[in-house]
């Protein structure tokens, strides 16, 4: 007698998108260490380096001769994500490193008619490869700028997460990168949708820091996670010893903060979950 009982589809992870056009608001830090707390927490987390800098595979130190693949072939499609996936540090933390070819990218695909959904194919087609079949989160983290590359990262992703440094421009291009979500979602990938916003280098010995904070939950409201990461020296030595904050000093304020932010996340996702 034939077995008709369906064969369960393999589980996509929850893709998650930094983003944000201004450079140094803390994007890659962002990834690395909230991937971390990720993983700390039991979940099994990929990144994926997008910006041709290469800041968050040096963050997680993984030295630039060691980069033998990178996230430049798997958007030529030369090679799959697994391919390119590495070990980090972090037991349950793996990274798709990036490389200074990733420049030339663009170029590259320009022509092609899947160049949007170049990530996106190569993310479904990773619940195939057995090593990461149980993978529950992929953070992508994007270039400053809202580039081809940016728009792969959305496109692919089911949320955009964006750190925003309370600083005096900090809504300047806000507008922009929201902006770009409507359009990426009317045209390419009606599930995207803004997960947070997550206030960075909070100095709350500084007036102006507070006036921020208070200005984008007053233009974002629930929008903008209750978790604030603070102006912290230890999450800025951290890179230098290719470690996340979490591994170089886990008691500093800023550790703590992307524990908690990590928490958040997760509570985040569920409300969601239960919402659709």
């Amino acid at each position: 007698m034939t077995d008709l009982t369906p064969i369960p589809l393999p589980r996509r992870p929850r893709v998650l998108a930094l983003a944000n056009q201004k450079g140094g608001v803390g994007k890659t830090t962002t990834a690395i260490n909230l991937g971390t707390a990720l993983a700390a927490i039991g979940e099994k987390v990929l990144i994926i380096d997008l910006d041709p800098q290469g800041n968050a595979s040096t963050g997680l130190g993984v030295d630039r001769k060691s980069r033998r693949s990178s996230t430049y072939d798997v958007l030529c499609g030369d090679i799959g994500l697994g391919q390119a996936m590495q070990e980090t540090a972090v037991p349950g933390l793996f990274l798709a490193p990036s490389t200074l070819d990733l420049l030339g990218v663009e170029i590259e695909i320009a022509s092609s008619k899947d160049r949007t959904h170049r990530l996106k194919n190569a993310i479904d087609e990773l619940v195939y490869d057995q090593r990461c079949s149980d993978l529950t989160y992929v953070l992508i983290d994007c270039p400053p700028s809202l580039s081809l590359i940016t728009i792969n990262a959305m496109t692919a992703s089911d949320a955009v997460l964006v750190p925003l440094q309370c600083e005096f421009f900090a809504l300047e291009g806000l507008s922009q990168l929201l902006k770009t979500v409507e359009q990426v979602r009317a045209g390419l990938n009606p599930r995207l949708i803004i997960q947070g916003v997550v206030l960075t280098m909070y100095d709350p010995r500084n007036n102006l820091s507070g006036q921020v904070m208070a200005d984008v939950r007053e233009f974002l409201g629930d929008k903008v996670y209750d978790t604030v990461i603070p102006r912290n020296v230890r999450i800025s030595e951290a890179p230098s010893y290719g470690k996340p904050a979490l591994l170089y000093d886990l008691r500093c304020s800023g550790s703590q903060a992307y524990l908690k932010l990590a928490s958040e996340v997760i509570r985040r996702e569920r409300a969601l979950r239960a919402a659709a």
